[in-house]
């Protein structure tokens, strides 16, 4: 079994980046970089466009082929959040390791470095490649930056595995998403005058009521998938905002949205679905692909052939698989712990889980 000595530090070190997404993580990154360069590994650094973050591309041997394992290096805030331990150092209790990022996702990348550091003493019959994004947490928005560069840089694996929490289960599909901010203007004036007034937050209000009237369209009508939970495509009003004060009519109001797609529909297709709203001004604000895999492509059955539960599952949080999928690459999500510790106070993962994980990958590429 693999000694959790060679994973801790790792974990430990990663940890105390307080890589929260929106900032930077360019002291993971380097850190990264000089790690995996030591190990022998080519590494190429993406930068990001708007700002001081950046991703990372490594590789580890020769010929066509081999695995990808990719992870993003963002955790969500800890701001009103009750933690018992401070979350940026790495505490051991009861079995578990307790620190933001531990499950989501800091666990997957020691182990995957853990393992990038034996490469040497014992060289893989296909390459090794490590690909780590930013911004994952606010709705994938480092991934779209570096995904033209993965495969001129790495050249084409075999497979991808993304490693957010799946307590080590097949993951083949999750739903897409897109973001949108309505806005709506109105003329502005003495509430008393309101009857001859436009009211911005009546447009909203009517804006919000359609998107009601189409989620229920799409729950009767639209396309359906039983493999998820709901099993339709989904639309959500999440946050309307507007007006100053009770007695001004409001002249500005907005309405972020969400709609996850299930691979069969289209967030255009769904918006067409719409009520015509007058006024209205819809921008996108933020996308990323579902993940629609098969467990029949020869690799991916391979590679689910050696994990303790092979069923495949799908998931209802999205992350940066559909990407690679994209790209032709056979993907599929599978990492260690669960999404029920991530995001939460004292997150934490069972250390048996990277002692697992550790060997499921050891001997993967070692095949």
């Amino acid at each position: 079994m693999p000694d959790l000595s060679r994973i801790k530090p790792l974990l430990e070190k990663l940890i105390a980046f307080p890589t929260i997404a929106g900032q930077s993580n360019l002291d993971l990154i380097d850190w990264a970089q000089d790690l995996l360069t030591a190990a022998g590994f080519a590494v190429t650094i993406v930068p990001a466009r708007d700002g001081p973050k950046a991703g990372l591309l490594a590789r580890f041997g020769e010929g066509d082929g081999g695995t990808l394992f990719s992870a993003h290096t963002d955790v969500v805030p800890v701001d009103g959040q009750n933690w018992t331990t401070d979350p940026f150092a790495l505490v051991e209790r009861a079995g578990r390791y307790i620190g933001r990022g531990t499950t989501d996702m800091k666990g997957f990348i020691a182990c995957v470095l853990a393992l990038a550091e034996t490469l040497r003493e014992t060289p893989p019959a296909k390459p090794v490649m490590i690909g780590l994004s930013w911004d994952e947490e606010l709705g994938c928005r480092g991934i779209p930056e570096m995904i033209g560069t993965v495969i001129p840089t790495l050249g084409k694996p075999d497979l991808c595995i993304v490693g957010e929490p799946t307590l080590m289960r097949p993951v083949l599909g999750h739903k897409g998403k897109a973001s949108y901010r309505a806005t709506f203007k109105g003329t502005p004036g003495h509430s008393a005058m309101a009857p001859y007034l436009t009211n911005a937050l009546h447009g909203a209000a009517d804006f919000i009521l359609s998107l009601k009237n189409l989620q229920g369209a799409l729950a009767e009508t639209g396309a359906h998938d039983e493999a998820f939970d709901p099993p339709f495509s989904t639309v959500h009003a999440g946050v309307a905002r507007g007006g100053v004060a009770l007695n001004i009519v409001p002249d500005h109001a907005e309405v972020l949205f969400e709609i996850r797609h299930l691979a069969g529909e289209t967030p255009d297709r769904i918006l067409s679905g719409l009520v015509p709203q007058e006024g209205a001004d819809i921008i996108c604000t933020g996308q990323y692909p579902g993940l629609s895999g098969s467990a029949d492509d020869p690799v991916v059955a391979g590679f689910l052939a050696t994990l303790p539960d092979a069923h495949p599952a799908t998931v209802a949080f999205g992350t940066e698989a559909g990407y690679f999928a994209g790209l032709g690459i056979p993907t599929v999500v599978c990492g260690p712990g669960t999404m029920d510790d991530g995001h939460q106070p004292d997150e934490s993962i069972a250390t048996d889980q990277l002692d697992r994980y550790y060997a499921l990958i050891r001997d993967w590429v070692a095949r």
